[in-house]
C-alpha cells in the first residue's frame, strides 16, 4: 500500500511553511533596530532580498542538491533541477504524509533565512554587488551540501546517526561560525571602539524577537512533518528554552547594571538557536536546562568577542553559533526514544555514542562553514572588494547603496 497524504498534516506544514518565512522579516527588524539610522534600509534589505534570491535557487538547482538522490554521501544529484519531479505525490523517504513539493517548499524557507542571519557580521560596511554573490556562492557551497550531509537521504553525517531535528548544525552553527569568518576578512566599522555605535530602534528589534518567537514554533514544531505528539513537544521544548534563556539574560545584565531589554530579547533568541537541534528530542526539562545554560555560554562569549576587539557586528557567532554548538551536543545528553522512537537516547539515557557522534557533527560544522566562508570572503576581497568606500561608509549604505533614507 502506498503513502497516503494526510490533510492535517498536509494543512499544519502550510501554516508552518508561512511561518517560516515571516521568520526572515522577522530577523530584518532584529537586525535593523541595532544598526545606526543611516544603514537601517541597507540592513533590513540583506536579509528580505533572501526570500527572492534563495526562493530562485532553491527551485534552480538548491533543493536538488539538498534532497536529491544521494551522491556518494556528500551531494545530492541533479533529479529534481526546476522542481521537475516535485508533485503532489509523497516522497517517502522524506515526508510519508505530506506532498514531495510541500516538504520541498518547507525546506526552502530554510535555505533562505539561514544565509540572512549571517548578515549581522557585515552591516553597515558590506558593497552589496559583494554581498549578493558572496550568499549565492554560501548557499551554493556551503549551505546545500551541508543539509544533504545531515538531512538527505544517504548524508554521511545522517547515516552516522547524527540527531538535529530543526537545523542545530545546517542552520545556526553554520551561519554562527561563517559569520565570525566574513568579519575576520572584512575588518571593524571605521572608528569601532572608539565611537558610539547605538542603536537606532530597539523596540524595532523586539518587535523582530516577538515575531521569531511566534516563527519558531513552525521552524521547530513543524519539522516533525506532521501534526503529532512530536511536533507538540517540539513547541514546548522551543517555548521552554526560550523562556528560561531570556531570564537567565535579564539576571546577568541586572548583575552588570540594570535588565536590559535588548539583553532580554537577545537571550530569548539565544534559547531559541540552543533547542533548535533537540527540540524533538528531549523533554520540556531538559529544554529548560539547555536554555538555561545557553544564556551565559552567548553573554559571555560576546564579552570575549568584545575584548578581542573583533566586530562581528550583531553577535551572529555568539549568539547562533555558540547557542546552536551546546544545544547539538546537549542532544546528545538529554535526547530520550521515550519522547521520539524515530530519534535515540543521549549519555543520560543510557548511550554515550550518541555524543560522540553529536560532538563529531559539532566539529565538522564549524570547520567546514568557517573555512569555506573565509575562502569565499578572502577571494571576494581580493577581486571585486567587500567593502564600501570610506565616504559611502560615512555617509551610511543607505544612501550610499540604495539612494534611499530610512527616517
Amino acid at each position: 500500500m502506498g503513502a497516503q497524504i494526510s490533510t492535517g498534516d498536509t494543512g499544519w506544514i502550510l501554516v508552518c511553511c508561512s511561518l517560516v518565512l515571516l521568520m526572515t522579516p522577522a530577523l530584518a527588524f532584529f537586525y535593523g533596530g541595532m544598526v545606526r539610522r543611516k544603514n537601517v534600509l541597507s540592513t533590513l534589505t540583506m536579509s528580505y532580498i533572501f526570500m527572492s534570491l534563495i526562493g530562485v535557487q532553491w527551485v534552480l538547482y538548491g533543493y536538488s542538491l539538498s534532497f536529491g538522490p544521494d551522491i556518494k554521501g556528500f551531494i545530492g544529484g541533479l533529479d529534481f533541477l526546476g522542481f521537475q519531479g516535485v508533485g503532489g505525490e509523497p516522497n517517502t523517504a522524506y515526508a510519508k504524509t505530506i506532498p514531495h513539493e510541500l516538504f520541498a517548499a518547507f525546506q526552502m524557507m530554510f535555505a533562505v533565512i539561514t544565509p540572512a542571519l549571517i548578515t549581522g557580521a557585515f552591516v553597515e560596511r558590506v558593497k552589496f554587488k559583494s554581498f549578493l554573490l558572496f550568499s549565492l556562492l554560501w548557499a551554493t557551497l556551503v549551505y546545500d551540501p551541508l543539509c544533504h550531509w545531515v538531512w538527505g537521504q544517504g548524508g554521511w553525517l545522517k547515516e552516522m546517526g547524527v540527531l538535529d531535528f530543526a537545523g542545530g548544525t545546517v542552520v545556526h552553527i553554520a551561519a554562527g561560525f561563517s559569520a565570525l569568518a566574513f568579519a575576520i576578512v572584512i575588518g571593524p566599522r571605521k572608528g569601532h571602539g572608539k565611537v558610539p555605535m547605538e542603536p537606532n530602534n530597539i523596540p524595532l528589534t523586539v518587535l523582530g524577537t516577538g515575531l521569531l518567537w511566534v516563527g519558531w514554533f513552525g521552524f521547530n514544531a513543524g519539522s516533525a512533518l506532521g501534526a503529532n505528539g512530536v511536533a507538540v513537544n517540539a513547541l514546548v521544548t522551543t517555548n521552554t528554552s526560550a523562556a528560561s534563556a531570556g531570564l537567565v539574560w535579564m539576571l546577568l545584565s541586572w548583575l552588570d547594571g540594570r535588565p536590559s531589554t535588548l539583553g532580554i530579547a537577545t537571550g530569548m533568541v539565544v534559547g531559541l538557536a540552543a533547542v533548535t537541534p533537540a527540540c524533538g528530542f528531549v523533554t520540556p526539562l531538559a529544554a529548560m536546562v539547555i536554555g538555561t545554560v545557553s544564556a551565559p555560554l552567548a553573554y559571555y562569549a560576546m564579552r570575549f568577542r568584545e575584548r578581542r576587539k573583533l566586530d562581528e557586528s550583531l553577535d551572529v557567532w555568539a549568539c547562533h553559533g555558540m547557542g546552536s554548538m551546546w544545544g547539538t551536543i546537549a542532544t546528545g545528553l538529554f535526547a530520550t526514544v521515550a519522547v521520539n522512537a524515530d530519534g535515540a537516547n543521549g549519555l543520560f539515557f543510557g548511550n554515550p555514542a550518541q555524543l560522540a557522534i553529536q560532538i563529531t557533527a559539532v566539529i565538522v560544522t564549524i570547520i567546514f562553514s568557517f573555512s569555506m566562508t573565509y575562502v569565499l570572503a578572502k577571494a571576494l576581497h581580493m577581486s571585486i572588494g567587500l567593502r564600501v568606500s570610506p565616504i559611502e561608509e560615512d555617509v551610511g549604505l543607505d544612501i550610499s547603496s540604495h539612494g534611499e533614507r530610512s527616517y
